[in-house]
């Protein structure tokens, strides 16, 4: 039985799988109350995105590991949430975690949230973009111990990249 327990808690703590607000009443609740600078219905949110994008950042959703072509990218930019393109995080804060997912040890200031995520079970730190309350991944304290011990498990398709020197997106509010 221990043998079992440690098995389910590796298998948590290294995926990034989730459905954070599917059957929490209570932090779907708190999270419908809560006004963000952009604020959309679903269904314009759902015009708006792919059905993956919408998958993750509005049902938070996870998508599958390995497949984001951000796992790969390293050169110099700013990743912007896919859905408002509110900037999240610097390229130069992410290293390979061997999860599957982009991983960074930091957002930028200010533009990522925590929220509470009792999805399987027990409580994990859910991401969201500041600006429009979009799931972007969870936090786990094993990441890079010379920088923060954090890792931010994003999904890719949340993230949107742009190469330094480019200039960033306006705000999508329509």
């Amino acid at each position: 039985m221990k043998q079992f327990i440690a098995a389910a808690i590796l298998v948590s703590a290294v995926s990034c799988k989730s459905n954070a607000q599917e059957g929490n009443e209570t932090a779907m609740a708190d999270d419908q109350r809560k006004e963000y600078e952009i604020t959309k219905t679903e269904q314009e949110w759902q015009k708006q995105l792919t059905a993956e994008e919408f998958n993750v950042l509005r049902e938070a959703g996870t998508e599958r590991p390995f497949t984001s072509p951000l796992n790969d990218e390293t050169s110099p930019g700013t990743l912007v949430c896919a859905a408002c393109k509110a900037p999240v995080y610097d390229n130069k804060h992410k290293f390979k975690s061997g999860t599957g997912w982009p991983s960074y040890d930091r957002a930028i200031d200010g533009q990522v949230e925590r929220d509470v995520d009792y999805k399987i079970g027990y409580a994990r730190t859910e991401l969201k973009c500041a600006t429009c309350g979009s799931h972007l991944g969870h936090e786990f304290d094993d990441g890079p111990r010379d920088t923060t011990g954090k890792r931010h498990c994003i999904n890719g398709v949340a993230l949107d990249f742009v190469p330094e020197g480019q200039e960033l997106p306006p705000l999508n509010r329509d």
